[in-house]
C-alpha cells in the first residue's frame, strides 16, 4: 500500500518527521499552553472555576468527537485537503479565542479549536505509513514521537511566559501564529500520499461498515488501548503540575522547568532508541521492553511515595522521566501495528486510535487529575493505574493473538 518514498518526499527523512511532528503537536500544545493563564482569564472575563473548566472540557470533547472523522475524510478526499482545512479552521478559532469578550465566546471558540486540532495527529500517522515500509516508518514515527511527547512538557512553559510578560490574549495570538505558519509550511511541503485510486468512497453505508469493522475488532481495540492510555501515566503529572510541583514539592514557578526538562529527556531518549531498534528486533519484544520499564518505574514511584509521603525532589521526578522513556520506546511500534491491521482504512484506524487516546486524556483531565492532584500517593497510584490499563490490554492481546508483532519487518 505504501508509495515509493523517493517519489513523494525528496528531502531528508528527518525534515518530513519534523513537519508531521509539528502537525501532531497542535492538539496537545493547544491543551496545555493556556493552562498557566487560567487565573488571568477568569479575572478578565469574570468567570467562575466551573466556567473555566468548561473551556477545557469543550476543547477535549470537540477534539475527541472530530478525531472519529478526520481519518475517514482523509481516506476519501486525500491527506492534504484535510490537513489544510483543519489548520485553517484552527487558526481562525485561535484568533476567536484571543478576541473573546465573554466566557461563553471563549468556550465556543475553544470547542472549534478542538474540532479542528485533531486533523494533524490523525492524518500525520497515516501519511507516514502511506509513504514508508515498516522499518523506515518506525524510524520516522520515533522521530515524530520525540516532538509529540515534548509538546505537553514545553507548552505550559511557553504559555506561562506569555501570560506573565504580556497577557492571556497573547497565548491565543501565539497559537494563531502557529496555525498560520503550519498552514503555509504544509501547503508548500506536505506531499499527497494517498493516490485517487486508493481512496475510499464517502458513502454513509460504506463508512458505517468500516467503523463497525474496527470497533468490533478486539485486536484493534486492545492495540488502541495499549498505545493510547499509558501516556496518561506521565500526562497526569503534567496536568497536575501546579499542585504537584508548587503545593506538594514546594517549587517556585520558575523552577517548574526542571520537571519538564527531565520528561523531555526521557521522551527524546526513548524515541531515539526506538528508531535505532527498528527492523533489528521483533516489535513485540520492543513493546515488552517499554512496558517493563514503565511498570518498574510505576511501582517504584508508588513505593517511594508510600514510604516518604512526599519523596525528595529527585526521587519524586526521576521515576516519571524514566517512565516517559519506556512510553516513547514502545508507542511508535504499537501505533504502526494499529495502522497495519487495516491497510485499506489507515485514516479511519488512525482516527479511532486517536479517539481512544483523546477520550482517555479527557477523562484524566476532567475526572482523575482533580481527584488525585493534591496527594503524591494518589498521583502515583493514578499513574500506575493508567499504565495497567494499557499493560493488561497488551498482555491479553499477546495471549489471544501471539503472532502479532512476532517478526521484525524491513
Amino acid at each position: 500500500m505504501h508509495s515509493p518514498a523517493s517519489d513523494l518526499w525528496r528531502g531528508p527523512r528527518w525534515a518530513l518527521a519534523v513537519l508531521l511532528a509539528l502537525l501532531g503537536m497542535v492538539g496537545p500544545f493547544s491543551i496545555d499552553t493556556y493552562l498557566p493563564a487560567f487565573g488571568a482569564i477568569a479575572a478578565s472575563l469574570q468567570a467562575t472555576p466551573v466556567e473555566m473548566q468548561q473551556t477545557l472540557s469543550a476543547y477535549l470533547f470537540g477534539f475527541a468527537f472530530m478525531t472519529l472523522f478526520h481519518g475517514s475524510l482523509s481516506d476519501g478526499f486525500g491527506r492534504r485537503p484535510v490537513v489544510l482545512w483543519g489548520l485553517a479552521i484552527f487558526t481562525l478559532a485561535s484568533a476567536g479565542c484571543a478576541l473573546a469578550q465573554s466566557i461563553g465566546q471563549l468556550v465556543l471558540f475553544r470547542a472549534l479549536q478542538g474540532l479542528s486540532a485533531g486533523a494533524g495527529i490523525v492524518v500525520s500517522r497515516a501519511v507516514i505509513r502511506d509513504i514508508y515500509p515498516p522499518a523506515q516508518a518506525q524510524q520516522v514515527m520515533s522521530q515524530v514521537t520525540i516532538f509529540f511527547g515534548v509538546a505537553p512538557a514545553i507548552a505550559p512553559m511557553v504559555g506561562g511566559w506569555l501570560s506573565a510578560h504580556l497577557n492571556w490574549h497573547s497565548v491565543f495570538w501565539f497559537l494563531t501564529a502557529v496555525g498560520v505558519a503550519l498552514w503555509l509550511a504544509n501547503w508548500r511541503l506536505l506531499p499527497e500520499s494517498l493516490p485517487p485510486a486508493a481512496r475510499q468512497p464517502l458513502r454513509m453505508g460504506h463508512l458505517l461498515r468500516g467503523y463497525f469493522e474496527l470497533i468490533t475488532s478486539a485486536r484493534f481495540l486492545l492495540l488502541a488501548l495499549a498505545s493510547g492510555v499509558p501516556f496518561n501515566g506521565m500526562f497526569l503529572y503534567v496536568l497536575s503540575a501546579p499542585a504537584f510541583l508548587g503545593d506538594l514539592l514546594h517549587l517556585a514557578p520558575t523552577q517548574f522547568f526542571w520537571f519538564f526538562l527531565l520528561n523531555i529527556a526521557g521522551i527524546m531518549g526513548g524515541a531515539w532508541f526506538s528508531g535505532r531498534l527498528a527492523g533489528r528486533i521483533a516489535p513485540k519484544r520492543q513493546i515488552r521492553h517499554g512496558f517493563v520499564i514503565m511498570l518498574a518505574m510505576g511501582l517504584l514511584n508508588l513505593a517511594l511515595n508510600l514510604v516518604f509521603g512526599t519523596p525528595p525532589l529527585l526521587l519524586a521526578m526521576l521515576p516519571i522521566a524514566v517512565f516517559s522513556f519506556g512510553w516513547a520506546l514502545m508507542v511508535p511500534v504499537v501505533t504502526l501495528l494499529v495502522l497495519d491491521l487495516y491497510p485499506h482504512r489507515r485514516g479511519m484506524a488512525s482516527s479511532l486510535q486517536a479517539f481512544v487516546g483523546s477520550t482517555a486524556n479527557g477523562l484524566v483531565a476532567g475526572v482523575v487529575a482533580p481527584l488525585v492532584m493534591h496527594s503524591t500517593r494518589w498521583l502515583a497510584f493514578g499513574s500506575l493505574a493508567m499504565l495497567c490499563v494499557g499493560l493488561f490490554s497488551w498482555v491479553w492481546l499477546h495471549h489471544r493473538w501471539p503472532e502479532i508483532g512476532r517478526v521484525a519487518q524491513g
